[in-house]
């Protein structure tokens, strides 16, 4: 293994009751590195994040952490290494914000013990790392959906591991919130060199926080490039089944890209039978 891949994955396959959900999936995530994994709903997305931390068992192939494979590791010894933040929701969280971010530490906890000085020091410092130290004693359900995935976050930098998995973190958020989260992840992964793999739904988000672009569709690898490489009408039309033009940004950044709703159909029959 590289020295400069933190993850590897090799042969990767995944299928539920017999139905392949990807098959063969091979690529590397270097450390330090930001990739967005973007496609088509169904392609396999959360699916692919959740074999990266182990949530999921592939049906075939491996992943590899640190140069040993993922299988191998203990889970605390693998919840040390691997932080994971699911898709925001509305599930009852019965923890004051500080509770909730402290409880990131457990993989550093000895079965029956109390957190130690350390514990705390690392919990108020995610806290403060991610701008919410003036919310630890609100209660996590009295939360707004953008706050709740930063505490989500910052509990995730508090268990202190290198690789952080992330599901749509942005998913039904307002802008400001989204940005935030964006800007967020950005300067974790500038300043403490968090290597950072996310899921997102919208092409323009994946491409315009992350270092590579991995494109899923119909369970393979149809992309993975430089960012900006992937905001090409080629590709995301290889990936998406679906034309889109792009506007420039004035201010030299990265172009837009829109769905273009009134080119032809990529292929016979994708519109259905005529409206009456």
């Amino acid at each position: 293994m590289s020295a400069a891949n933190l993850v590897e994955v090799r042969d990767l396959a995944v299928a539920f009751d017999g139905r392949p959900v990807f098959a063969g999936l091979t690529f590397d995530v270097r450390e330090g590195e930001c990739v967005a994994i973007a496609g088509p709903n169904g392609a396999g997305k959360t699916t692919l994040l959740r074999c990266l931390g182990r949530l999921l068992a592939p049906s075939a192939g491996a992943v590899w952490l640190e140069g040993r494979p993922l299988a191998e590791y203990g889970q605390r010894r693998l919840a040390r290494r691997v932080g994971y933040v699911p898709q925001p929701g509305a599930r009852p969280l019965p923890f004051t914000v500080y509770d909730f971010v402290l409880m990131g530490r457990y993989p550093h906890l000895s079965p029956f013990t109390a957190a130690t000085l350390d514990d705390h020091r690392r919990a108020a410092e995610a806290l403060a790392c991610t701008g919410m130290a003036g919310f630890r004693d609100r209660w996590m359900d009295t939360l707004s959906g953008g706050e709740r995935q930063t505490v989500m976050i910052a509990a995730a930098l508090a268990q202190g591991a290198r690789l952080l998995l992330l599901d749509e973190p942005t998913t039904f958020l307002d802008y400001r919130h989204q940005v935030a989260i964006l800007r967020l992840l950005r300067r974790v992964n500038r300043e403490s060199g968090l290597t950072i793999v996310s899921v997102h739904h919208d092409i323009n988000i994946a491409a315009g926080w992350s270092d590579r672009v991995l494109g899923l569709r119909d369970g393979r690898a149809v992309f993975l490039g430089p960012s900006r490489d992937a905001l090409r009408a080629e590709a995301l039309a290889g990936l998406y089944d679906t034309a889109f033009y792009f506007l420039d940004d004035p201010r030299g950044g990265l172009p837009l890209a829109v769905a273009d709703g009134h080119a032809p159909p990529a292929a016979e029959g994708k519109d259905g039978a005529p409206c009456t």
